[in-house]
């Protein structure tokens, strides 16, 4: 994990539902580009950290929605530093490519959240806050890109939730 710059970092989970088992040809060159990106982001600038499988060097074997989705989570020093990842750099090109191996997405498949830097988040976790995002939309618990909360902002919510009577704690 790089070493934090600063209080909170941002969280994103995607998620992405296969149109194809992983090892089936029709996915091949999505899984051809797997080292390649994941090397990419491990060497971003503002990258933190990313889920990889016990003894594999990315997630793809994990499949805590199901057998046909799979999962990508990460986290970054700022939103900026994601987004340049994901849309400025060679990441862009398994976004544009991403019908030819992943279903249309017919609810939020991206969500993104502040956590302390340090943090790890569980997979749960994750899973928890598209959730969050998909039951009630964006808000400064989970976001999207188009609906971004600051980390301030993130912090403020969190602290008038615990201030307020009955509040969910996990809606903070």
């Amino acid at each position: 994990m790089t070493t934090a710059r600063h209080s909170a970092h941002l969280a994103q989970l995607n998620v992405s539902k296969l149109l194809h088992p992983l090892d089936d040809p029709r996915v091949a060159p999505f899984v051809e580009m797997l080292d390649p990106v994941n090397a990419a982001a491990d060497a971003a600038p503002g990258f933190v950290w990313r889920l990889v499988g016990e003894g594999e060097a990315d997630a793809t074997g994990l499949r805590p929605l199901g057998d046909d989705v799979i999962v990508n989570l990460s986290v970054w020093e700022t939103r900026e530093a994601l987004w340049d990842f994901a849309y400025r750099s060679g990441h862009l090109e398994v976004v544009r490519k991403r019908r030819d191996w992943f279903h249309r997405h017919v609810e939020a498949h991206l969500v993104l959240w502040w956590v302390p830097a340090g943090h790890v988040p569980t997979v749960d976790e994750a899973v928890g806050r598209l959730a969050d995002l998909r039951a009630h939309g964006p808000s400064p618990r989970a976001f999207t890109f188009a609906s971004s909360y600051t980390a301030a902002e993130a912090a403020e919510a969190a602290e008038a939730a615990e201030h307020t009577p009955d509040a969910d704690p996990a809606a903070v």
